[in-house]
């Protein structure tokens, strides 16, 4: 038994997720109240975050030694490329999303409106919103001019780097944050990586009191 202790609009969860669909590993999720910090929780990560995977005698935390602790042990199908500098720019575009991505767009957007209500922590705050949103679009050009020279982000196959990103885009896109039309050929990127099988149950996610845009689960927009 595999179980997944997560918050569904988590893009370091929803990352991990995509990795044990596309490996066809099936998983029990867990829904982690992370904010509350409860002793039960800590025990299972003292660093008091989300996702905790527990695999077979194993206890993991943190996404990117996750992923690829089951790259390793399950490599069909892969997602990391054989070449050292590949695997370079595959590990380097993860740190871009899950650090820099994070903090400026992601972690921003989904704690002033998300995280905040359900933990009863007041209003969003706008600026910060408006920041987020400001940064969102230099992030966006970044990830066009990515795929005006390479098929995938990492290169010339999918890669953890593709579900890295949309891990964090698909966050974004469950609160209608993202202008899809203003960036063509991330929206045809994405538009392959949410057709694939493995982004099933994140199309179907619902969260009490949030309601996505209907062509979050739309594979046309």
């Amino acid at each position: 038994m595999i179980r997944l202790f997560h918050a569904p609009l988590s893009p370091f969860c929803r990352k991990v997720r995509l990795t044990l669909a596309e490996k066809k590993l099936e998983v029990e999720l867990v829904e982690e109240r992370f904010w509350e910090q409860t002793p039960e929780f800590m025990r299972r990560n003292p660093a008091g975050k989300v996702p905790v995977l527990r695999m077979g005698a194993m206890t993991l935390s943190e996404s990117q030694a996750i992923c690829e602790y089951i790259e390793e042990t399950v490599p069909t199908p892969p997602l990391m490329p054989r070449d050292a500098a590949a695997r370079f720019e595959v590990r380097r575009l993860c740190a871009w999303f899950d650090d820099k991505f994070y903090t400026e767009v992601s972690g921003k957007m989904l704690h002033e409106k998300v995280t905040k209500k359900l933990a009863g922590q007041g209003q969003p705050d706008s600026r910060a919103v408006k920041s987020a949103a400001a940064a969102l679009k230099y992030h966006m050009e970044y990830l066009g001019w990515l795929l005006d020279h390479r098929r995938w982000l990492a290169g010339d196959v999918m890669t953890l780097a593709d579900f890295t990103a949309a891990a964090h885009l698909s966050s974004l896109d469950f609160m209608g944050n993202v202008e899809w039309d203003r960036s063509p050929n991330v929206k045809e990127w994405y538009t392959k990586l949410k057709s694939r099988p493995a982004f099933r149950t994140l199309l179907a996610d619902h969260l009490l009191g949030f309601q996505p845009p209907s062509s979050y689960a739309d594979l046309d927009f």
